[in-house]
């Protein structure tokens, strides 16, 4: 006698060849999907190797998430004889519903899929009623090692990862996405010169900041981590911050007005980068922690800082790389604390010791005398 897994499937074709889609209960997805995760060589393997790091972050998500969790399908590879047997339609038309019937003793082989399963495993033993539910998968009918890893080279030729500021403008659930979206639209600087798509901004583009440059500079202000939320009041904080900060920089007002172009901006000046917001971010966050009462007051310091790409004096070394801007944590550290020591946030001695801060110390004495002066007359 043999046993047989039936499922109620859709026939297909691709490529001359029948395939299935199928609906399976997760609580079966552990025990009939194979994962090829012998420490072969990559050439005899049908997959990559099992990103083990990855599968407590999907299991947690589908077991925090049992309302609205969306899975993909499972595309798998079915290593022995099968039978399709259609459901009875009253036409003659053919039907292409019916049961699809695999002996027990077949093999399944996972080609696109294997962290969602090794992800189902953990979440089913976080929470066992997830069990009842359903993934759908894709069944092709197995023709050796070659055709698998040829699946598995088209199936991910042309996965394209989404950007992160799309990601953040799509993601509901995380909160500092739902801060960044806020704090686009409430700022009155980030009003319409936010790329909300692209993590990276052309030439051509009128946009100034990107929603993930936004978001990561959010997340540095207020010391949050990927996942925690924030109060009305931080939202209000973090509001302030950004328009204390544009009203020192009076060309991001310019550039929204169109009275001069972002492009512009970003081929002259540090503060139309990126690194400048996540810059800001850090030294404004200790700015806040130690002179919560005036900081305000403290900002206005930095309107008298230089910020022309052409002063290498001030930024080689620090933003700038052979006189590009760099995105390097380093650089962003080393900006941090150039923008500390103009708002008078004492650093480390070993941070300080990275910055030349001659140009600073002349910028803000030229401005005390010229206060002295206007004092005096």
């Amino acid at each position: 006698m043999s046993y047989n897994y039936v499922f109620t499937a859709i026939k297909g074709k691709q490529a001359g060849r029948d395939y299935f889609i199928a609906m399976c209960p997760l609580k079966l997805v552990p025990k009939i999907f194979l994962f090829d995760e012998a420490e072969l060589r990559p050439e005899i393997r049908a997959q990559r190797l099992l990103n083990k790091a990855r599968i407590p972050e999907i299991g947690e998500y589908l077991a925090e998430n049992p309302k609205d969790y969306v899975l993909s399908s499972i595309t798998a590879s079915i290593d022995g004889e099968v039978e399709f047997i259609p459901f009875k339609s009253e036409s003659n038309a053919q039907n292409d519903a019916g049961r699809l019937i695999v002996p027990m003793t077949a093999r399944f082989l996972i080609n696109d899929g294997q962290h969602r399963r090794a992800g189902i495993e953990e979440a089913l033993r976080l929470s066992p009623e997830l069990g009842e539910e359903a993934i759908s998968v894709v069944f092709f009918l197995d023709v050796g090692l070659k055709r698998s890893q040829q699946m598995f080279a088209d199936l991910n030729r042309h996965a394209v990862r989404p950007t992160f500021s799309i990601g953040v403008l799509y993601d509901h659930r995380d909160p500092l996405s739902r801060l960044a979206r806020e704090v686009a639209e409430r700022v009155s600087v980030f009003r319409d010169m936010v790329e909300k798509e692209k993590t990276s901004i052309s030439n051509r583009s009128t946009k100034l900041f990107t929603l993930s440059g936004i978001y990561q500079a959010n997340k540095a202000l207020l010391g949050k981590r990927e996942g925690d939320d924030y109060s009305e009041k931080e939202l209000q904080l973090v509001c302030d911050f950004w328009e204390a900060v544009a009203a020192t920089i009076p060309e991001w007002q310019l550039a929204q007005y169109r009275k001069i172009t972002a492009s512009s901006l970003r081929e002259d000046r540090i503060h139309a980068h990126g690194l400048a917001l996540h810059a800001l971010a850090l030294a404004g966050a200790d700015l806040i922690r130690l002179y919560p009462a005036d900081w305000k007051a403290k900002m206005k310091r930095l309107s008298k800082i230089d910020w022309s790409r052409s002063n290498t004096r001030l930024w080689e070394g620090v933003a700038l790389v052979d006189g590009r801007v760099s995105k390097a944590q380093t650089n962003v550290r080393k900006t941090a604390n150039l923008l500390r020591q103009a708002v008078g946030v004492p650093i480390d001695n070993a941070d300080s010791a990275e910055i030349d801060h001659s140009p600073i110390k002349k910028a803000l004495t030229k401005a005390k005398r010229s206060r002295e002066r206007v004092a005096h007359a």
